[in-house]
């Protein structure tokens, strides 16, 4: 397709950048346009100017893509939080998917032999996990909660959050005005938010030492409302409960097909979307294919998310993550769960482990679950003996290319199957779930 046209300030655009960016070929440059969706034609204004792209923002659209939807939450224009809004949702799927088999292709080298149907659950509300900004603004007069604006680093004026649970989302101006309240208002920065199956929990991060009149009010903000306050003057470390006084630290979520009950920190790494954490669960134990002979590594285990319910169905699980506390969480979330059949290492697999230093190393497994950060599992992959079937959760589809042409040209794998779980709706960031067997 020729993205030139004649008049300079009219754009064709003929893709989607992996951040969601229409893309256009404007006076020979690629440009990155905020909000356009291929086939669309655009009148455009241009932002900046950089020495191999340039950026700029849509002004209007002569010719709109079929795919092309009213956003749901009125503030899409100014808010930052997700990109995709505009996006149908199913298009939104297939523009993931294209996205990691290019990769794959490009960056991999590899093709899957077979592409799954995507995960998919709720699209609004779904989000359980979030850091909330908050800052007062003084030509407002006002405290405002909530995300940034898009590519800006201030707070976006918001009125809710439809991606967020609206237990929270929907109560954003509430959280706002009750933080104006407090003394020391303009020295809270941000809030955590953690939901489990029942219980939500905000951690408040605060810079000054409360009073006790503002303590009291966290108190009674928390009655009013069901909410677990947590208090953070310092590190993570320093974070204090003061409601409800019941010595509970920990927040819990389920997995009903395996029985499984976790228990966690409102700090702890889980993921954000609890429906579409269940389906992976539930996929990753149908693509490895377990039995009660199997031995099973997982690597990246956290506090157990697949470790305890692969136990289900195995003869034993060795868990290993780089995090002590995540660790000492699994190991309490297994006996908690009456599960006795997995075992539990610390080591940073984001740096080489010398196998005499990790006798979990020198083992041989049958099955290996890897569920890496961002920076993907490049250097632990290199050091475990090969399984009959690796599984890959994936959070970053670029790494997951770069590990998948590691296990395909250095370790004697082949890519089975690869798909999409939507446990990101309405953003660029894409979770996939991938299957690779020894050849």
């Amino acid at each position: 397709m020729n993205n030139i046209v004649k008049n300079d300030n009219i754009a064709q655009i003929s893709s989607l950048s992996h951040d969601g960016r229409g893309i256009a070929i404007i006076q020979h440059k690629t440009t990155f346009i905020e909000g356009a969706l291929p086939n669309e034609i655009i009148t455009y204004q241009m932002v900046r100017k950089r020495t191999h792209y340039n950026e700029a923002k849509i002004i209007d659209i002569i010719q709109q893509a079929a795919e092309r939807v009213k956003p749901p939450c009125p503030h899409f224009d100014l808010c930052g939080g997700c990109s995709l809004q505009h996006l149908h949702a199913e298009a939104q799927l297939m523009f993931k998917q294209q996205t990691v088999l290019n990769q794959l292709k490009h960056i991999g080298r590899v093709t899957p032999e077979y592409v799954m149907p995507p995960l998919t659950a709720h699209t609004i509300g779904y989000r359980r996990k979030a850091r909330l900004g908050v800052k007062f603004v003084t030509k407002k007069n006002k405290l405002l909660v909530g995300f940034r604006e898009k590519s800006s680093r201030y707070l976006a004026d918001l009125d809710q959050c439809i991606i967020l649970h609206p237990h929270i989302g929907l109560h954003l101006q509430t959280l706002g005005r009750f933080i104006a309240s407090l003394a020391i208002y303009q020295a809270i920065p941000q809030v955590e938010v953690a939901m489990g199956d029942h219980e939500i929990a905000l951690v408040f991060r605060h810079l000054l030492p409360l009073s006790l009149l503002d303590k009291e009010k966290f108190i009674t903000f928390g009655q009013q409302h069901g909410f677990h306050i947590y208090l953070q003057p310092h590190s993570p470390a320093s974070i204090e409960k003061i409601w409800p006084d019941d010595n509970k630290q920990e927040l819990t979520y389920s997995l009903p097909d395996q029985q499984i009950e976790f228990l966690f920190h409102p700090l702890d790494f889980t993921q954000i979307n609890l429906e579409a954490n269940r389906l992976m669960v539930n996929k990753a134990i149908e693509l490895l294919d377990l039995n009660t002979n199997d031995s099973v590594l997982d690597l990246f285990c956290g506090i157990g998310n697949f470790t305890l319910p692969i136990a289900r169905y195995t003869k034993s699980v060795t868990g290993i993550e780089g995090h002590a506390a995540m660790i000492a969480r699994a190991k309490k979330n297994a006996e908690h769960n009456h599960i006795q059949n997995t075992h539990f290492y610390v080591a940073n697999l984001e740096n080489p482990v010398e196998p005499q230093n990790a006798l979990w190393l020198n083992q041989s497994y049958d099955k290996i679950l890897v569920d890496p950060p961002r920076v993907g599992a490049k250097e632990i992959l290199m050091h475990c003996k090969p399984a009959r079937r690796l599984v890959y959760v994936s959070c970053h589809s670029a790494t997951l290319a770069r590990d998948a042409e590691i296990l395909s040209y250095q370790l004697g794998y082949q890519l089975k199957k690869i798909g999409i779980i939507n446990m990101f709706p309405h953003t660029s960031h894409i979770e996939t779930i991938a299957v690779f067997d020894q050849v």
